[in-house]
């Protein structure tokens, strides 16, 4: 008991530490990819925070069995390279019992991924929906900072205001520059105020009138430009866009798909089911591969290792996609599991023939040590 006690501590402590930076490292790519956005004043930073934020609970279940894998990988492999593994083996401690040990964890981890799989992540992606559908009734408008110069309509369009009331829709002291689409002309317009209006709200088409203002039309360094004054002057303000809504199936409950009898509905199903296999099974895998020696050092196998994830993995999504589209049935989910279940076992029982395997495989010329 204590010696589960002690790998279970040690597992557990390498997986939250490699998971959490899985998730920072995949955390901040998200949110790169999407300030782009809130540059251009397509979507704002709070939007940003919530999509980012509801998303989480849908990386963990894939960065989970990750993390959990290279956990157990460095935790075990740490044990060998201390030869604290030699000390449990000459006490009686077998590869089987090994991996009994590293699945008390592991079952954990298991069950903290089936509860992402099957519960939180749809909760979370009917969160996104909600934000989604929220941002879609915004305008460029709504996105405007007072105070600052704003590139929309993907730097086409610059927009300023000195103030901005977002409940009564009003501006003060408004500047927009854009380029005509049909002439290629500078357009600069400058009024004392406007505000936000709303012609149709089936389609939510919006309008901003600016009110007493001059409009300037012409190309910069040159005296051929017209002004016109008015009192007031309106312009089509587009919906935020250059973002992609998520699939709806994602929000759909482990229920909701259950009654739906189709093969993109079964693959969702499935895949959501077989995400806490992927843990267990990746456990099995890590154990008999952190098997190393003071000479090979702590990190040797681990590319060997992700990459065989990897491929793992990638079957796993291919298969997923082609159930999606009627080319394969649900079983070649299972039988994916299956085979690496199996190829498992061998690396469990069968570690004298991948032995001889590797000794097969030529190796790389060491460098001499000078005297």
């Amino acid at each position: 008991m204590i010696i589960f006690r002690y790998l279970a501590r040690q597992i557990l402590m390498s997986t939250v530490a490699v998971s959490l930076v899985l998730t920072l490292i995949i955390v901040s790519g998200r949110f790169i990819k999407f300030l782009s956005y809130v540059v251009a004043g397509e979507l704002s930073p709070e939007f940003v925070f919530q999509l980012v934020a509801y998303r989480i609970p849908g990386m963990l279940v894939l960065i989970l069995p990750l993390g959990l894998f290279l956990g157990v990988l460095l935790a075990l492999g740490r044990m060998y390279l201390e030869s604290e593994m030699v000390v449990l083996r000459a006490s009686g401690m077998s590869s089987g019992k090994l991996a009994r040990f590293a699945l008390g964890p592991a079952l954990l981890v298991s069950a903290v991924v089936a509860l992402l799989s099957l519960y939180l992540s749809p909760l979370s992606w009917q969160q996104v929906e909600q934000i989604y559908e929220q941002e879609s009734k915004k305008s460029e408008l709504d996105n405007l900072t007072p105070g600052r110069f704003h590139s929309l309509r993907g730097g086409s369009r610059t927009s300023y205001t000195s103030a901005y009331d977002g409940d009564e829709k009003e501006l003060s002291f408004v500047f927009v520059s854009e380029r005509d689409e049909k002439t290629g002309q500078l357009r600069v317009v400058v009024a004392e105020a406007g505000r936000q209006v709303i012609t149709n709200p089936e389609t939510q088409e919006r309008f901003v009138v600016l009110e007493k203002g001059f409009r300037y039309d012409g190309e910069p360094g040159r005296a051929d430009y017209t002004e016109i004054a008015f009192q007031e002057y309106g312009f089509l303000m587009p919906p935020s866009q250059g973002y992609q809504r998520p699939a709806k199936i994602d929000a759909l409950t482990l229920s909701e798909l259950m009654a739906i009898d189709d093969s993109e509905h079964r693959a969702e199903l499935h895949w959501r089911l077989s995400m806490p296999l992927l843990a267990l099974i990746i456990t099995l895998i890590a154990v008999p591969m952190s098997k190393t020696n003071p000479r090979q050092g702590r990190y040797a196998k681990l590319i060997p290792s992700i990459l065989l994830y990897m491929t793992y993995l990638t079957l796993l999504t291919g298969a997923k996609g082609a159930i999606d589209d009627g080319k394969m049935g649900v079983i070649s989910l299972w039988l994916i599991h299956l085979g690496f279940f199996l190829f498992a076992l061998s690396l469990l029982f069968g570690d004298r023939f991948w032995e001889r395997v590797a000794n097969l495989m030529p190796r790389l010329p060491q460098r001499s040590k000078s005297s």
